[in-house]
């Protein structure tokens, strides 16, 4: 098989996924869910204590055992790309009762990148809904010489390979989000590894890195220092909260520069209907109480609830987009 036809396989598979969610998101066959829980739940979560993801599923964990009067614990294991807790949550319950936390790119990048996963989208998990999402920001020094988009590419154009930017590993939303700008406007910049995050947007306040993709939750402390400027944010709209920040498009880059950031709730693929139809309704029902959206605020997310038909359709083009910017850079792990 030829390198082409493997990436294109790849690609099928990560496309495939839009049809995992919608059935995973379709009314429950059942019409009153079984008295489920009735033991302890736990959500197993591939991030570190104290982010944005972690704190979202404690959030949801407290409200849902509140719901289901069972513990509901999270379960953090974090590391591997997130295959520590993939395999964890593979060799668990295959009841609901053990829930992975994902983001997009485990469900929609990984599939493109990785020659070999130690897990299968089809067939290991059931999508059952986006917990938030959130766009970036592209991040640069208080004092750069960069006042719009524009500037910044016109940089990079006339400078070939020059201009950096950083991430914390190879395929995460951030890396992939910065190669699409690179794929967009047809320049060619250096892309710098760190190993914190804290020391990557420190380096983007010092000048040492050209810029970065932030959300409000990693880059805002040091914006609202006055350390960072966001140049523009990586929405079709301006954001709440960041209306003085123009879109890329607004900014002189293309209309078509958009990066999301996005977590979901999955079970096996054994898990009953009505169970992941109550998992679905209840989580929901958790995120939309109103002590949740300040919250959210500060991580820089914001509630997403899409129609099945709508998760679907985003998550076809997430695959897409991640596909054509791992392909276009020539990506493979």
């Amino acid at each position: 098989m030829s390198t082409e036809t493997s990436k294109m396989n790849r690609r099928s598979a990560g496309l495939a996924l839009g049809a995992l969610a919608l059935g995973a998101m379709a009314p429950a066959r059942a019409q009153t869910a079984p008295n489920w829980p009735t033991k302890q739940v736990r959500i197993i979560n591939p991030f570190p204590v104290g982010g944005g993801p972690d704190g979202t599923s404690r959030l949801v964990a407290d409200k849902l055992s509140r719901m289901w009067n069972q513990p509901v614990i999270v379960e953090n294991r974090p590391g591997g790309n997130g295959f520590i807790a993939i395999d964890a949550f593979k060799r668990g319950a295959t009841d609901g009762t053990d829930i992975i936390q994902l983001d997009n790119v485990h469900l929609a990048a990984y599939p493109h990148l990785f020659k070999k996963l130690p897990y299968d989208i089809n067939k290991d998990f059931e999508v059952v809904l986006p917990l938030f999402r959130t766009f970036f920001f592209v991040c640069v020094a208080t004092d750069s010489p960069y006042k719009s988009m524009s500037d910044l590419i016109a940089d990079a154009k006339a400078r070939p390979g020059k201009l950096n930017y950083g991430s914390w590993s190879v395929g995460n939303p951030v890396h992939l989000g910065s190669a699409l700008l690179e794929s967009l406007t047809g320049t060619k910049m250096e892309h710098v590894i760190y190993k914190e995050t804290s020391q990557l947007y420190t380096s983007v306040a010092t000048g040492e890195l050209s810029f970065a993709l932030g959300s409000s939750g990693t880059a805002g402390p040091l914006a609202r220092s006055g350390k960072l400027r966001f140049l523009a944010v990586l929405a079709p709209h301006r954001l709440k909260g960041y209306e003085d920040v123009p879109t890329v498009a607004e900014s002189g880059g293309p209309a078509n520069a958009i990066v999301t950031g996005w977590n979901a709730f999955a079970v096996p693929r054994s898990t009953p209907p009505a169970v992941v139809e109550k998992i679905r309704r209840d989580t929901m029902k958790a995120l939309s109480e109103p002590d949740v959206q300040p919250k959210f605020q500060t991580f820089g997310y914001e509630n997403y609830f899409p129609t099945p038909a709508e998760f679907k359709t985003f998550m076809v083009e997430e695959n897409k987009r991640f596909g054509d910017v791992i392909r276009r850079a020539n990506l493979e792990l």
